[in-house]
């Protein structure tokens, strides 16, 4: 059984835990630190999209099509579905000569409920282009259109983009990829099981270069340096992704992913490290990303991200959240 991770405190007490696994890898390989059963693999979902988007930047897609460093942050996102994050994906769509109804993410309400609540006052409904995953879908479809092929079908596993970018997950991880470990994910892309230790070196070499050719070593500095220019773009207003690269910039890549899952590069150390949550807790895998983060860079984070606070609908502090023994 995995170990608890955070624990979860209501009037002094513990009142629930998180159990899960993490590692921490460097570009060697070698473990930095490991809890849990870091070989067993796990659905990494909407954790490795800028792995994915690197054939968008590594080919000259990106600058072919003349997208911005906003617009290439949006392809890593799973954004809120505010106006700009919209906005920016249209953007994308219309320099690759499409639109929004292209896009096969499927449609929900923004996840920020301001931007929920003024589309509905408007009279609007939800489009695809809210989805928090329609920068990525985005960045498909321009990868596509690049490359001569229709972009219809783009999430079918056989598709030429989906074999793209599914080759750069297998080779960034150093994982087979294949019909034996696929699954589907929320925006219908196939999402691959692979073993934490893989994705925490993946990261490692992200943040780095490490062990790539110069050009995907090239793109992967370009997508971080265009997400630490526009972290809002990579999640919106009150997202641990985006509060956390705004406090730190260059120095830390963070992404979340679906079921409680973090990816993580600290380039200037050369790590990087993946958590899973066995119940699937978002909020957990945030504040161990958070702890690890501070431990090895050595930098505070802003308090609401480091203590996270437990409120009732009065606002009043009932509780919070905490890292356990077992992440030192």
């Amino acid at each position: 059984m995995d170990p608890v991770l955070v624990e979860v405190t209501r009037g002094g007490r513990v009142e629930s835990v998180h159990r899960g696994a993490v590692a921490v890898l460097d570009t060697q390989g070698g473990v930095v630190f490991a809890a849990g059963d870091i070989d067993a693999a796990v659905f990494p979902r909407s954790a490795v999209k800028a792995l994915q988007a690197l054939p968008l930047v590594e080919s000259g897609a990106a600058d072919r099509l003349g997208l911005t460093d906003a617009e290439i942050a949006l392809a890593c996102s799973s954004h809120n579905g505010e106006e700009l994050h919209a906005a920016t994906a249209a953007e994308m769509l219309r320099k690759a000569g499409r639109d929004g109804s292209c896009l096969a993410c499927g449609a929900h309400w923004p996840y920020y409920e301001p931007a929920a609540r003024a589309l509905a006052a408007a009279g609007g409904t939800p489009l695809a282009l809210h989805n928090n995953c329609s920068g990525k879908h985005s960045g498909f479809v321009c990868l596509a259109c690049d490359a001569g092929d229709d972009p219809a079908g783009y999430v079918r596993p056989e598709h030429p983009t989906m074999q793209r970018v599914t080759a750069a997950l297998a080779e960034t991880t150093v994982t087979v990829l294949d019909a034996r470990n696929r699954g589907t994910d929320g925006c219908s892309i196939p999402t691959y099981a692979i073993p934490l230790r893989a994705l925490a070196l993946a990261f490692a070499r992200f943040g780095t270069g490490h062990g790539w050719s110069a050009d995907r070593a090239a793109a992967a500095a370009r997508i971080r340096a265009a997400v630490a220019a526009h972290p809002f773009m990579v999640a919106g207003t009150g997202r641990f992704d985006t509060e956390v690269m705004q406090a730190l910039g260059a120095r830390m890549f963070s992404k979340t992913g679906a079921e409680g899952v973090h990816c993580v590069a600290l380039p200037e150390l050369g790590l990087g490290f993946a958590v899973k949550c066995d119940d699937g807790a978002g909020r957990a895998a945030d504040l161990v990303a958070a702890a690890l983060t501070e431990r090895f860079l050595g930098a505070a984070l802003p308090e609401s991200l480091r203590n996270p606070v437990l409120r009732n609908w009065n606002g009043i502090e009932v509780g919070g959240l905490r890292v356990a023994a077992a992440l030192g």
